[in-house]
Order: C-alpha cells, then structure tokens, then sequence
C-alpha cells in the first residue's frame, strides 16, 4: 500500500512539475518581447510564482526518492517556435496579455483534471493542496492579465 500512495502523489507531482515548468518557460519566452513595464512587472510576479510552485514540487518528489521531469525536447520546441510565431506578426502587450490568458487557462484546466483525477487515489493530501494552490495561482494569473487587454 505504501508504494500506491507514493506512486500516486510522485505521479501527481510530477504532472504538475511539468507545467509548471512550461508555465515558467513560455512566460520566460514572451517575456523577452515586452517592452510595456507594467505587464513586464505582472509577467515577473507571475514567473516567481511558478518558479516558487516548482521549488514547492521539488522539495516533494525529493522526499519521495524522485528527481523532476522536464517535458521532452519536442515538447519545448514546439512551444517556442509556437510562441515566436504567436508574436512575429503582433507582439502588442494586449496580445500577449492575451497569451499568457489562454496559457493560464490552459494550466488551469490541466490542473483541474489533475486533482480530479488523484483527489479518490491514494495521493498525499500535500499534493492535493499543491494542486489546489496551481488552480488558485492560475486563476489570479487571469485576473491580473485582464488589465492588459
């Protein structure tokens, strides 16, 4: 038994780590583009958040005998030559506002499914809370980027 419930949570940490991480990425990407210092401060604040998110995760599958897992190299491309097309024809701060929304909502929606997925498992109650806190972070992420539209 003890080995499902780690394996659960090191599953669910280990999701989360990864979009965290793409989070933490593709703001890093569209951050290079903006020149408007008041997205620019929001888009920092929310790149700490994840960071601070990810450094919460790492500390968990470490306790768990686990080291983190990017996503593949494919993965990561695409996600770059996505953002660097996104912005080649419009990188206005509302377009990327706009962006880092529909990242957002997508990170939110994943998590969602994550907590739905391992909240009658086996997983830790601290996963499930990090979880938690991902779908709250997220959608205050939405909010704050609301006002660069």
């Amino acid at each position: 038994m003890a080995t499902a419930i780690k394996n659960s949570t090191v599953e669910l940490l280990s999701k989360m780590f990864k979009n965290m991480n793409m989070g933490k990425d593709s703001t890093l990407d569209l951050l290079a583009k903006v020149s408007d210092s008041a997205l620019k401060s929001d888009m920092t604040m929310q790149l700490n958040g994840y960071e601070g998110m990810l450094k919460k995760i790492n500390e968990h599958l470490q306790a768990a005998g686990e080291q983190p897992k990017e996503e593949d190299f494919m993965t990561k491309m695409s996600a770059k030559v996505g953002t660097a097309f996104n912005t080649m024809m419009d990188d206005s701060p509302s377009h990327i506002a706009d962006m880092m929304i529909q990242g957002s909502t997508m990170g939110m929606t994943d998590t969602t499914k994550l907590l739905r997925d391992y909240e009658n498992t086996d997983a830790s109650e601290a996963s499930l809370s990090i979880c938690r806190a991902i779908i709250k972070f997220e959608e205050e992420n939405i909010e704050r980027m609301k006002k660069h539209l």
